[in-house]
């Protein structure tokens, strides 16, 4: 089999990501909101998850959300793995430095993988997501959050029309996100049963296209494309594409709005004991007797 296109730079997103993690807590509140939704879906599951691994845990913000949380009697020990030792300091319980794309638990050990906003900087999201459930247990959950296509449209339309103006060509300078479309398809292919995905699309809104690039940046959330533009942004290029940000997608009030698409997937490690669709021709009722109307075939089609 061939290896998957190299995207991403992984090592850069390292750097990246250690370098924002002193001021991260600074613009997280995407983070928080993932999180806390993570929470949320997993206070309505009653069972136990004794082993739990939050996988690119960032600031740990979701142990925080859980900590405040009914699910927190449920959930015995939380490992929370981080590709960047740096976003991991300072913090008590287990922790662990670790690539989404190599994991590192053994076949069948986890109760519980929960993934915040970190699984679209990996190569082979399939990849990742089939070597999760692989480490989960037979009936673990997996409840994971990743930046959909939507994300910041509104800043590559701005960047490609003022390097297009500026210099007759234009090329990619934000990373591409997975289309909402496919969300569910992603579990599927991965192996997961009872697969569900939802979509949370985010506006927030900014003084000036600037001070987005700065939140960008203190999430550690700039592009790392492994194939990098063949020219730097140049200031006049950037300059121009806020001029365009603010002419095209001004409120109002003067404020430009920045769009975040989440995507929100949940799947379960197949078991036995998992409830199943029924095998087409199954019913023992016909559906016209269950709703108590009268069926009227269609007419049939003459040769």
């Amino acid at each position: 089999m061939s290896a998957p296109p190299r995207l991403f730079n992984r090592d850069l997103l390292r750097t990246r990501l250690s370098r924002a993690a002193a001021v991260y807590a600074n613009a997280d509140f995407l983070k928080r909101r993932a999180a806390e939704d993570a929470v949320v879906r997993l206070e309505a599951i009653m069972r136990d998850f004794p082993l739990a691994v939050d996988l690119g845990a960032r600031n740990g913000a979701f142990g925080e959300a859980l900590a405040l949380s009914d699910a927190k009697s449920r959930v015995g020990h939380l490992i929370e793995a981080d590709l960047s030792g740096a976003m991991l300091a300072g913090r008590t319980g287990p922790r662990l430095v670790a690539d989404e794309e190599r994991l590192p638990f053994a076949f069948g050990s986890l109760d519980l993988v929960v993934s915040t906003l970190a699984l679209h900087w990996t190569n082979d999201v399939v990849g990742a997501l089939i070597q999760i459930r692989r480490a989960l247990k037979p009936d673990g959950l997996f409840i994971g959050s990743m930046l959909g296509g939507a994300t910041l449209t509104e800043l590559r339309q701005s960047l490609l029309t003022a390097e297009a103006e500026l210099t007759g060509g234009a090329g990619p300078r934000v990373s591409p996100f997975a289309d909402a479309y496919d969300a569910a398809g992603l579990l599927q292919r991965s192996g997961f049963a009872l697969p569900v995905a939802d979509v949370d699309r985010v506006t927030v809104r900014y003084a000036h296209p600037l001070k987005l690039l700065a939140d960008l940046r203190a999430m550690g959330e700039t592009s790392v494309l492994a194939e990098r533009h063949p020219r730097q942004l140049t200031r006049q290029v950037l300059a121009r594409a806020c001029e365009l940000y603010v002419e095209k997608f001004a409120e109002p009030d003067g404020r430009v709005p920045a769009t975040f698409e989440i995507l929100t997937l949940t799947g379960w490690a197949p078991d036995p004991s998992q409830q199943k669709p029924l095998k087409p021709g199954s019913a023992k009722m016909r559906l016209a007797d269950a709703l108590g109307v009268v069926e009227n075939p269609l007419p049939r089609e003459e040769d």
